[in-house]
Parts: structure tokens; C-alpha cells; sequence
């Protein structure tokens, strides 16, 4: 299964918005347009990233039957943090697109930090 970026932000949205106090579930992590093996698989990776504090999934055979997060982690709130304002997801994406770089995880951080330096800049130059 290839990594989706677009889902990875959606779920990180959807643990803060939801999480209260010991763990989410599947059915709390609905996201349209995508079935729960694969927003599962990507809370996994999340987990493997250190986005989010806990994954475990629950099989029947070969499929997944269910499974549940805990919160997102210091560094899950971080990463999120650069990446919530759609405009600069948005123009993270553009210069991923055009410069030819891979949508990994430490390029999405950067440009997205470089790219809010710059709107902060800018928005201090016109005090």
C-alpha cells in the first residue's frame, strides 16, 4: 500500500479533534473516501513515524476487523501544526510537485516550516 499524505493529515485532524482521554477506535476515525484498511495501515506508519502514541489492530484471519489510536504525540502535534492551515498544505504541495521532491515526511516539514517563515515574515515586514 503506497502512503497518502492527504489521508495522514485527515487522520491527524480527526485524533485532535477527537481524542479525549485513553483511545479512539475505527468507528471514530471515519474519513470519506477511504475504507478502514487503509486509514488502519496509515495509523500504523503514524505510529512507526511517532506522530501518534499507539496503534493496535485487531484481525479476524487475514483482515482487519477493527483497530484503535491513542493521542497524537509531541512530535504528531508538531508535525500537524505546520501543516494545518490550508494554505500552507496547499503551497507545500505546489513546491513538492514542481521542485520534483518526494512527498516524505521531512520534506513536507521543511517546506511547510519555510513556507510559514516566510508568511510570517511578510506579515511582520507589513506592521
Amino acid at each position: 500500500m503506497q502512503r497518502d499524505m492527504e489521508l495522514i493529515r485527515k487522520i491527524l485532524f480527526a485524533i485532535e479533534e477527537k481524542y479525549v482521554d485513553t483511545w479512539l477506535d475505527s468507528s471514530e476515525l471515519l474519513i470519506d473516501g477511504y475504507d478502514m484498511k487503509t486509514i488502519g495501515y496509515h495509523c500504523a506508519i503514524l505510529q512507526d513515524a511517532g506522530l501518534i502514541a499507539y496503534y493496535d489492530g485487531l484481525y479476524g484471519g487475514d483482515e482487519l476487523v477493527e483497530f484503535g489510536v491513542g493521542r497524537l504525540t509531541w512530535n504528531g502535534h508538531e508535525f500537524l501544526d505546520k501543516i494545518k492551515n490550508d494554505t500552507v498544505w496547499n503551497k507545500t504541495k505546489e513546491t513538492i510537485s514542481k521542485k520534483g521532491v518526494p512527498f516524505v515526511l521531512d520534506a513536507v516539514k521543511e517546506i511547510a516550516t519555510a513556507i510559514t517563515a516566510t508568511m510570517i515574515q511578510t506579515a511582520i515586514t507589513n506592521l
